[in-house]
């Protein structure tokens, strides 16, 4: 395609930097604000006048939005041309950043944010796909290597940012902290980066597109309104699912009889394209799971303050960057499916250590399992992006990227419903079994201090205070033993995967010499 084609021989070296940082950028914009406005949910409710179950809409607006658009990357880029989507979708986040910060009422705030997301859908797969283009084969490790710190960092270090934002300045600020970046990022793009021609008349599949919708769509909003309404217990929650599964068999339905699909069936012929998909899945289990688990174990269990909590996560991030830097100088020398069989093995490590804390775990061990963890999962991103995409047309790179970025998501919003569920099924059970063993007729009991008394009110209190604590633990422990299975399981599929190292043709030694 005319898009793909304009950009292959890529760009001239002091351009490519800065449409590196450009995109580099907006990649940051968009993953910071997955999870930084979560630390400043509490303030956002007292603010705007909204119940628990309102002040949720502001996450789940945005959520839901991202994840219906980004399929619809591919075709908008070819149909606006990849420059013109790229800075429309800039501007649009970076206005609608600002308005949410504004906003006085919950009623602008979810407008806002529904808008948000669907200008910020396109910001990541567009910025993978522009790297992915701009670099010669032979440096596509490099190239992820920069573009995932923003993918795999910004989410890490969201709650640390948000949540000292939000305590010396206010919460509105989570927002507007994108409008200089975005202003940046919106200058640099307009300046350097390649335009392509859109084209017209480009046939776009809406019957596929809203089958895809609805299916992603109801999918979400059953992840994020689960827990709150008992899961299947609800009425919501049934007729969410039953509307999912529908509109995900029609849409397969639909894309194998139809003759122009709104995905193009030649990226599932693709073993890697696939086998690169349920990887990308499984990290993005990996990565919002452990840390919604983690931010609510130090912070309840062990009573640290929110600030000391986002610093003791924050070296899980730092651990990603140095794992980024040294895979992107090893991807010419060390086959890619070594290093990420070796990320599974440092990640699956670090999950069973994190299955052996104890209610007094020091900071020094949290801290030891999250680099090792953080060097893990930098390990398995940037060579399973790279092998993804090492086979795939360049044609089909765009929408490749969207579905790979949509994986992800799909990925961390069933992992951290499926975690938060198994910790609070996994609390109630081990409090039941605990507390068979609290009765006057066990010798420890006969020797408990008078404050912890099960004859008095006072001691029932404070005995059921521990006994819950103690239950939570057990079910944190669980809930890290099983994603240290999940994470061993999916070593053997690195076996699926083919990648031949890339001789670079005469064409692109002269645009590296150029």
């Amino acid at each position: 395609m005319a898009s793909a084609a304009s950009s292959s021989s890529g760009a001239p070296h002091a351009h490519r930097g800065t449409i590196t940082v450009c995109v580099m950028l907006a990649t940051i914009m968009q993953a910071l604000d997955t999870t930084i406005a979560n630390v400043a949910l509490p303030y956002m409710q007292s603010a705007l006048s909204a119940s628990q179950d309102q002040i949720n809409l502001v996450l789940t607006s945005y959520i839901v939005t991202a994840a219906i658009m980004m399929p619809a990357t591919g075709w908008l880029s070819e149909r606006l041309g990849r420059k013109n989507l790229f800075l429309i979708s800039v501007f649009g986040f970076t206005v609608t950043s600002g308005l949410c910060g504004m906003a006085h009422s919950l009623e602008e705030m979810v407008l806002f944010r529904l808008l948000q997301g669907i200008f910020g859908a396109p910001l990541v797969p567009l910025s993978q796909a522009v790297l992915l283009d701009e670099f010669p084969r032979e440096q596509h490790g490099s190239a992820m290597a920069v573009w995932g710190i923003g993918v795999m960092v910004g989410p890490i270090l969201g709650p640390t940012l948000g949540g000292w934002l939000t305590d010396h300045y206010n919460w509105r600020w989570v927002f507007y902290i994108n409008l200089p970046i975005g202003i940046l990022t919106l200058l640099g793009l307009s300046a350097y980066m390649h335009r392509t021609p859109p084209r017209r008349g480009l046939a776009f599949d809406w019957k596929g597109f809203l089958f895809l919708s609805v299916c992603i769509g109801s999918m979400q909003m059953m992840l994020d309104r689960g827990e709150q309404l008992e899961w299947f217990d609800s009425p919501e929650i049934v007729i969410e699912a039953s509307l999912a599964a529908l509109a995900g068999y029609l849409f397969i339905v639909h894309t194998l009889t139809t003759e122009h699909p709104f995905l193009d069936l030649r990226l599932f012929r693709d073993r890697n394209f696939v086998t690169g998909m349920i990887f990308i899945f499984i990290v993005g289990v990996i990565l919002l799971a452990t840390l919604a688990l983690l931010t609510p174990f130090l912070q309840l269990l062990m009573a640290y303050p929110v600030l000391t909590a986002g610093m003791l996560l924050a070296p899980r991030g730092i651990g990603t960057m140095a794992a980024m830097f040294l895979v992107g100088r090893l991807m010419q020398r060390v086959d890619p499916r070594a290093m990420v069989a070796l990320g599974l093995v440092l990640t699956s490590y670090a999950l069973w250590s994190m299955s052996q804390f104890s209610l007094d775990v020091t900071p020094t061990i949290i801290v030891h399992t999250g680099i090792i963890q953080g060097l893990g999962l930098g390990f398995i991103f940037i060579p399973m992006s790279v092998i993804t995409f090492a086979t795939l047309p360049q044609e089909l790179r765009t929408t490749g990227t969207a579905l790979f970025s949509l994986s992800r998501n799909l990925g961390s919003s069933i992992g951290i419903s499926v975690m938060i569920y198994l910790l609070g099924q996994g609390t109630t059970r081990a409090h039941a079994i605990l507390a068979e063993y609290i009765t006057p007729f066990r010798a420890p009991m006969q020797s408990l201090p008078a404050l912890l008394s099960p004859e008095t009110a006072a001691g029932r209190v404070l005995l059921d205070g521990l006994v819950t604590k103690q239950a939570a633990l057990i079910a944190y422990l669980s809930d890290f033993y099983i994603m240290f299975l999940v994470t061993l399981a999916a070593l053997p599929m690195v076996f699926f995967m083919r990648y031949r190292k890339h001789k670079p043709t005469d064409s692109e030694l002269t645009a590296a010499v150029e």
